[in-house]
């Protein structure tokens, strides 16, 4: 039992408690409401100042590159590409467990209960990466969506990856479908599924584009690629095909509620209504964009058109802090900055941050908000300190103040974070990994 919180479930009706409690039996939220709490339980946690939201949703990473923070600081997209990629041929599958293990460490303590991983590098003899990677969310706790990423578009045939680092399309679309029937889970209690990545229109071909699509929907799983993030993106589509990226994905059946892009930054008022209309997913990375310079997606535009958008922190080689909790204030201060002081509220924010992700993770009847029924993926925030003292909004205090340490998180009612610390695994064992890891691929180049 958890009580005396205040808690905002973000249900339907934003429903809010400004002291409350949540019930949790097993995986599962069984009661949740005003005031205290009657009856007998195995614990009871004492949440007096602190703010219980649904655990945080990140739609879009890429965990392997927590080995390769602070290369390339001040590029543009493509040139950060191009200085990565022959660092990234040094990948193995001891470095992207090391790298996915400490990132999911840093997302669990900031309030991240599930996690969507495009991964789409796959050098030659570096061991099976798709193991690593849900091996590693097995031993921190948080649930993945592993999204097998695909390349088979090299510098020789016009993209942007070395030769080394791709795929025959055969391959991949191999790779991609051993990977759903070994590891996919479709029960609602999931904590791994797989979905279907090409990594992007100008490192794929048309026929990885519709053969992933085919596949995808041939199992039941969902969709994924980046997609409008940069003019340069733009500029090549347009040139290659005689449309814009938004078009293309169209042109390729890569619309539709099965399907959630990345960054969809440059997008026009028609394309905005596409996405809508098919209630297509987007995964609004701020920092990474930010950081990037790539420009500001039209966030509250989407949201008007009808279409899911959520949250993504994006590889931490492109956002070195890689937490989560934070993308709730940069998200907010982009849109604002966009479309003015309305254009997101501070409970919009937080949406974005649960519900908005599960939606385009297709997990909004499991987890992003606190119904009995749901999984019990609860984050618990402190706002008792110096920092927060005096907001009397605890929503706004999240949303707007630095990221508040917690004193849980909960993944399906098991125990992920307590008192601001992973207690799933030392986490000074998983810092001398990661940096073992970072000085084997720089060692490598």
């Amino acid at each position: 039992m958890i009580e005396n919180a205040a808690i905002s479930t973000v249900d339907a009706d934003g429903t809010e408690y400004r002291s409350g409690h949540v019930l949790i039996e097993d995986a599962h939220i069984v009661a949740v409401g005003e005031g205290p709490a009657q009856g007998e339980f195995d614990e009871r946690v004492d949440a007096r100042g602190c703010l219980v939201t649904p655990g945080l949703v990140n739609t879009h990473h890429h965990l392997y590159q927590w080995a390769t923070r602070g290369y390339s600081p001040d590029s543009t997209l493509f040139e950060w590409l191009v200085e990565l990629y022959p660092v990234w041929g040094g990948l193995d599958a001891g470095i992207t467990h090391a790298a996915a293990s400490a990132g999911l460490t840093r997302l669990a303590t900031t309030g991240c209960t599930t996690v969507a991983d495009h991964h789409y590098v796959f050098p030659s003899g570096a061991g099976d990466q798709v193991a690593a990677l849900v091996e590693a969310a097995n031993r921190i706790g948080t649930r993945l969506h592993l999204v097998r990423g695909s390349m088979d578009r090299g510098e020789s045939d016009g993209g942007l990856p070395p030769d080394n680092l791709v795929e025959t399309t055969e391959a991949a679309l191999l790779g991609t479908e051993n990977a759903i029937d070994t590891y996919h889970d479709p029960s609602p209690e999931a904590r791994v599924r797989i979905a279907v990545g090409p990594c992007s229109p100008f490192s794929v071909s048309e026929e990885l584009m519709t053969g992933a699509a085919e596949l995808a929907r041939r199992k039941g799983v969902r969709l994924h690629t980046h997609l409008a993030e940069t003019l340069d993106e733009e500029k090549q589509c347009l040139a290659e095909v005689g449309c814009t990226p938004a078009e293309y994905a169209g042109r390729l059946g890569w619309t539709g509620e099965d399907v959630w892009l990345a960054h969809t930054v440059h997008l026009s008022p028609e394309a905005v209504r596409r996405l809508g209309a098919t209630r297509t997913g987007s995964a609004h990375c701020p920092t990474s964009n930010g950081r990037l310079g790539t420009g500001i997606a039209p966030v509250r535009e989407l949201l008007d058109a009808g279409a899911p958008v959520g949250l993504g922190v994006d590889g931490a080689a492109s956002n070195e802090s890689g937490g989560l909790g934070e993308e709730l204030h940069q998200a907010l201060l982009q849109a604002r900055q966009r479309g003015g002081p309305r254009a997101l509220g501070t409970r919009e924010a937080l949406w974005l941050g649960t519900m908005g992700g599960a939606k385009c993770l297709g997990r909004e009847r499991e987890i992003g908000s606190i119904e009995p029924g749901k999984l019990a993926d609860l984050a618990v925030w402190r706002l008792d300190d110096l920092r927060y003292a005096g907001i009397t909004d605890p929503v706004a205090a999240l949303v707007l103040g630095a990221t508040p340490p917690l004193a849980r998180l909960f993944v399906g009612g098991e125990t992920v974070v307590s008192d601001g610390e992973l207690r799933t695994e030392d986490e000074t064992v998983l810092a001398g990994e990661l940096r073992s890891a970072s000085a084997k691929l720089r060692e490598s180049r």
